[in-house]
């Protein structure tokens, strides 16, 4: 039998708009830690960049679906 099929999508477990989150929830690790990734390498690799990268992943990831 094969696993269930995953989707990415935003994550209702949210902060700001639920992609870190969504991420988390994909790669089944905690959310937390993918937070802290992000602020990390935003802060490594400029401010601008990683939040575009943010709002650009928010507005392609769908939105999760209720269960």
């Amino acid at each position: 039998m094969s696993p269930p099929l995953r989707k990415l999508c935003r994550s209702r477990n949210r902060k700001l708009l639920g992609v870190c989150a969504g991420l988390a929830e994909y790669f089944d690790i905690d959310p937390t830690l993918v937070r802290l990734l992000w602020v990390t390498g935003a802060l490594f690799t400029g401010l601008f960049p990683a939040l575009l990268l943010y709002f650009i992943f928010a507005l392609v990831m769908p939105e999760a679906e209720d269960p």
